[in-house]
């Protein structure tokens, strides 16, 4: 598959342009650097160095139940000099940044969305440094629409240093729909050109190998230093968390 690599401030994107979405991002966080009063503008911007056609852009989004999810977040590259910062804060509003998620807010997408503040509040006790990977995952099963196909899981892996020595954890947001409820909406919507129905949100702590095993990528040595390691039979290692108090972040 082809992938173009895209450098922001702070931030990289790798490209899907056959899938229109990002394959992966990836975010250095200095902590004690970070900026918290950077407004923010919510003007989505197509990157000048894709052709429009390839990158999912409002006419996904546009009229419907689907938000432009963050791949990296907002925040996460927002620090430095105010000027570098600023300029990280807009090119986080790259369309080749977002993915389409449930406009649906639950306590999941909650724990999503904070696992950042979580993970760099551990680090902290350490030197305040994170390295985050996050994408979608891209299967050929996803649902149709518009031209793009969404997403039903996205991930996240975060390295860092813990007592000296490199230390991973990996995530997966799950949004797939329950068809036992929702096949009949699912239809109907079809039928009238709605989005696919998504389901409730559900995060799961997970081992850095399925991660890599579920997207297809190469994640060098984060597996052999998950804080999660693979001991448990198949079905039973993705831990679904309910609080942060759930995550694994001692081995």
């Amino acid at each position: 598959m082809e992938t173009v690599i895209l450098p922001y401030t702070h931030f990289t994107v790798v490209f899907r342009p056959d899938r229109r979405l990002a394959a992966s991002t990836a975010v250095c966080i200095e902590g004690s650097e970070l900026l918290d009063d950077v407004p923010r503008d919510d003007t989505w911007l197509y990157d000048p160095r894709l052709p429009r056609e390839q990158q999912a852009g409002d006419e996904v989004y546009r009229n419907n139940s689907l938000d432009r999810g963050h791949l990296v977040r907002r925040l996460d590259p927002v620090w430095g000099a105010a000027a570098v910062a600023g300029r990280a804060n807009t090119e986080t509003f790259h369309f080749t940044n977002a993915a389409p998620q449930a406009d649906v807010f639950n306590q999941g997408k909650q724990l999503w969305q904070g696992l950042e503040n979580y993970l760099l509040d551990h680090a902290a006790q350490f030197d305040r440094k994170l390295v985050v990977l996050t994408g979608p995952v891209l299967q050929d099963s996803d649902p149709p629409y518009r031209g793009i196909q969404v997403p039903l899981r996205f991930w996240k892996v975060a390295a860092f240093m813990q007592d000296g020595a490199l230390a991973a954890t990996a995530y997966v947001l799950d949004q797939s729909p329950d068809l036992s409820r929702d096949a009949d909406r699912a239809f109907a919507g079809a039928q009238a050109g709605a989005p696919p129905p998504l389901g409730p949100f559900r995060t799961y702590q997970v081992p850095v190998s399925d991660v890599a095993e579920i997207t297809e990528l190469e994640l060098g040595p984060l597996p052999d230093v998950d804080l999660m390691p693979p001991m448990r039979a198949p079905e039973e290692r993705w831990r679904r968390l309910e609080s942060y108090e759930d995550i694994t972040m001692t081995t």
